[in-house]
């Protein structure tokens, strides 16, 4: 057994033991997805806040990494940045579990689906507020039986519906179940006032995004060459991502030889403003595409089967006409990345079945240039 959870009972007693100031006050939200999981949940989170008594404050509980993208959030929110990997040492996890207790918030929810007994569960068990609300959680043979004794300490807990359900869509009715709101669907666009300022770019531009962290979901680099073979003249391509990203892929560096073609390493709050000015973005299904749809910047998505029916393509009914999703459809889709067949090519079965002839043809057709 792992030492923290050894530890735990003896930690939960030290909470219980300590004196919290002043009565329970406050809301705390818990989104501790990925990246373009919080841009998604960005997109609902006023209806969480909703939640709040006159003068209380809401704070969003977030990964050290996905607060990245905190910059989306409406103002007010205050964000509680948490690095996960320190939930499983002793002291570290100590003093975040305490500081969460001492915070005493009147109200804790968790909006995710998917929830770990030993990280989100815990943290919201430490808050100990005299109010919770949850979805019942995603069914995980590896932790049923921790999970089922973890929903006991929930004291409302909303039936998800479908395992496979648009994550926009599941936000919301978990949101209308708590406060009772009947409003329409949420549409993957940020509200015009939370929308960071465009930054002019001097020339038109096509963003590319290849990269992801799960290498098996990029098309190789000879599709982007054909891509940037479609440019009118005078127009310029900008690769984005992390400068580690051509570390861990030097397939791609010769894609910056090319005219026009640079790379974009911006952190997302800066890379915003520029995907406001492209002509078009392309970017394989990860946080750029779902950011880039948020910003209402024209979108290709190149996506694998893995997420279809929960985060790719999105549902109809939240769907910007922005975006277009290009996919292969698969008897395994909806795996949510759990792949099992053989690589091909490096890359999953579904990714290495799209049709470059196709993207290349929708790109030049988005961009107007019909090849």
């Amino acid at each position: 057994m792992k030492p923290h959870r050894l530890l735990d009972p003896l930690l939960g007693l030290e909470r219980r033991l300590t004196r919290r100031p002043g009565p329970a006050a406050g809301v705390l939200l818990i989104s501790a997805g990925g990246l373009g999981d919080t841009v998604l949940f960005a997109l609902a989170v006023e209806r969480f806040a909703a939640l709040a008594r006159p003068g209380e404050t809401v704070t969003v509980l977030l990964r050290k990494d996905a607060a990245k993208m905190a910059f989306l959030l409406p103002p007010g929110i205050r964000v509680e940045a948490v690095d996960f990997a320190d939930l499983r040492r002793v002291g570290p996890r100590r003093r975040l579990l305490l500081r969460l207790y001492r915070a005493h918030y009147r109200l804790v929810v968790s909006t995710d689906f998917v929830r770990h007994p030993d990280l989100d569960e815990a943290l919201a068990a430490a808050c100990a507020a005299p109010d919770s609300a949850a979805l019942v959680a995603r069914p995980w043979p590896k932790h049923q039986r921790r999970l089922d004794r973890a929903a006991k300490r929930w004291r409302r807990l909303v039936e998800p519906g479908p395992v496979l359900r648009d994550k926009l869509l599941r936000l919301a009715d978990l949101a209308r179940a708590l406060t009772g709101a009947e409003l329409p669907p949420p549409q993957v666009a940020l509200p015009p006032a939370r929308l960071p300022a465009a930054v002019p770019l001097p020339e038109p531009t096509l963003f590319v995004q290849p990269f992801s962290a799960v290498k098996a979901k990029q098309s190789p680099p000879d599709l982007y060459r054909r891509l940037h073979a479609l440019l009118p003249p005078g127009w310029a391509m900008r690769i984005a991502g992390h400068p580690s990203d051509l570390d861990r892929n030097p397939e791609f560096r010769p894609l910056l030889d090319l005219p026009g073609v640079a790379f974009e390493p911006a952190p997302f709050a800066e890379l915003a403003g520029k995907l406001r000015s492209a002509r078009l973005v392309v970017s394989v299904d990860t946080a750029c595409f779902h950011l880039a749809a948020a910003l209402g910047a024209p979108t290709l998505c190149l996506a694998s089967a893995a997420y279809v029916g929960e985060i790719v393509p999105y549902d109809p009914l939240v769907a910007p006409p922005s975006v277009r999703v290009l996919w292969q459809s698969m008897p395994c889709q909806g795996c949510l990345g759990d792949c099992r067949r053989p690589l091909v090519d490096s890359m999953y079965p579904c990714v290495a079945a799209l049709d470059p002839d196709l993207v290349v043809e929708t790109v030049a057709s988005l961009l107007g240039n019909p090849p």
